[in-house]
């Protein structure tokens, strides 16, 4: 797997950490001074980060937010799509400097860390702060004299990895929840539903969405699809097939104008079918089956 960033020749390491006052508030970066051993020691993270998501074999795949993701996967989104919160830590140019004894420790969300290459190429890794915020609540030991004392002071762990890494062109999940959690997903996909129904109907006039949209807004799941159904090609879709592929699958439509309208109850069903999701077998001759499918994959044709 390549990213835009040559890992073996840094020339400048950055560590830092992120925090929210409230929960609908701008995170608020910040530089942390750090020696030259927790330098490498994130370089060593980025490196183990890499190595994991080059287990995948296959590469990266496309993140989509209707996907029911696993707890680590091999995922990128491009620069621009979903993570621009996180894109605004990567490109800043100079940020505030603190130091831990300064912050609130239980208020850290998450710690990050910016390289510089020997191109002035730019990566920025990113990890929850879930392991930080577990140790304060626990007594830590260390030997002093050959004795084991508590540990005073709070204690900051580093992990083995980063959950996001940023190069200039696009974002690399590692952890899709911490990805979701870190971008605002939810708060994006609700933001987006008008623009990617404007988006989707102007490649599909021949539904009345109005329906869906009014859903949408109130339903994040359905939010989610109408993102994953924007970035997939749907031109070309024909109305009949559509509406034989509802009708097989128990979803409830109706003809008005010329145009698929969406009844009530029905709306979920629908972005699945949309999403392609819904699908209809009948292995055994005339017991039709329906089914939902949580994930999918497209199988190229040989």
């Amino acid at each position: 797997m390549s990213i835009e960033f040559n890992i073996s020749s840094v020339k400048t390491t950055e560590f830092g950490v992120g925090r929210k006052a409230r929960v609908d508030a701008d995170i608020d970066f910040r530089v942390v001074p750090v020696d030259k051993d927790v330098k490498s020691a994130l370089t060593l993270m980025v490196e183990a980060t890499i190595e994991k998501l080059d287990e995948s074999g296959s590469g990266p795949v496309l993140y989509e937010p209707a996907e029911k993701h696993g707890s680590t996967e091999c995922l990128f989104v491009p620069r621009g799509k979903f993570d621009t919160k996180i894109r605004e830590l990567h490109d800043a140019e100079n940020l505030a400097f603190t130091s831990l004894d300064q912050s609130i420790p239980e208020a850290i969300d998450f710690y990050f860390a910016r390289f510089i290459d020997d191109e002035n190429r730019r990566l920025t890794a990113i990890k929850r702060a879930v392991q930080f915020k577990g140790l304060l609540k626990k007594k830590v030991l260390h030997f002093v004299d050959d004795t084991l004392q508590i540990v005073k002071d709070d204690v900051f762990k580093l992990d083995n990895d980063f959950d996001l890494i940023l190069d200039s062109m696009r974002t690399l999940i590692f952890r899709p929840t911490a990805f979701e959690v870190l971008c605002g997903l939810n708060d994006a996909v609700m933001d987006a539903v008008t623009d990617n129904v404007h988006a989707i109907a102007s490649d599909l006039p021949f539904i009345d969405l109005s329906g869906i949209e009014n859903y949408a807004k109130s339903h994040p799941r359905a939010a989610r699809y109408l993102a994953s159904i924007r970035s997939q090609s749907i031109q070309g879709m024909d109305q009949n097939a559509l509406a034989k592929l509802c009708e097989s699958t128990d979803v409830n439509i109706t003809d008005v104008s010329g145009k698929i309208v969406v009844k009530s109850g029905s709306e979920m069903g629908f972005l699945e079918v949309l999403d392609r999701r819904r699908y209809r077998l009948e292995l055994v001759p005339h017991q039709p089956e329906q089914f939902r499918a949580s994930s999918r994959e497209r199988i190229n044709r040989v």
